[in-house]
């Protein structure tokens, strides 16, 4: 079986490599990400991932893996940021709070989709206007929800997570072994 990433998300090509997996191709859907009014984060979340599995054709001897990661201030989706402006929005918003990231999975051959979420709550430091501009500068919030990635410099704002720290990065490891491994892939040797 050909492993077909459905993202172009270089860090969910990385946390594959974890799994001991290479994708045979990459193929990027193009859909509308714009939350519909009143949706839940969650909801969001499922419903983003379902959409790119579903925009994707699969071939009888493919299986495609999508996933999508939201961050939710509360009942607030915060997606990618569209500019830096927004990106300081986000930092400030989140700055000295609690939130969650939920990173769904969907693994799919042309008979079934095994679908997956994780929910990660995530607590980010009190941030100085200094420190918020010295992250933006590096430029590593954009293409990332909320406006940072963990894995990068805004590692340091912070202090305490519960759940899954590769989830947090964009793609929750045992989760997808599972439905992987229920597709027919072999992951670190075992079906």
């Amino acid at each position: 079986m050909k492993l077909i990433l459905g993202s172009g998300s270089p860090r969910r090509r990385e946390l594959l490599a974890v799994l001991g997996l290479e994708p045979t191709d990459v193929r990027a859907p193009e859909i509308d990400e714009t939350p519909v009014k009143g949706e839940l984060p969650r909801v969001y979340c499922a419903r983003i991932t379902r959409a790119k599995a579903a925009a994707l054709p699969c071939a009888t001897d493919e299986v495609i893996l999508c996933a999508d990661t939201t961050v939710a201030l509360g009942r607030r989706i915060m997606g990618k940021p569209f500019d830096e402006a927004e990106a300081r929005m986000f930092l400030e918003k989140l700055s000295g709070r609690r939130h969650q990231v939920i990173t769904a999975v969907a693994v799919k051959t042309t008979r079934r989709t095994w679908f997956r979420d994780v929910v990660s709550q995530v607590k980010v430091k009190q941030l100085s206007r200094i420190e918020i501009d010295a992250y933006l500068a590096t430029k590593d919030w954009r293409g990332k929800a909320g406006g940072y990635g963990i894995q990068g410099p805004a590692g340091a704002f912070i202090p305490w997570i519960s759940g899954s720290y590769p989830a947090i990065m964009g793609l929750p490891l045992p989760e997808t072994a599972h439905c992987l491994r229920a597709a027919g892939v072999s992951v670190m040797g075992v079906t």
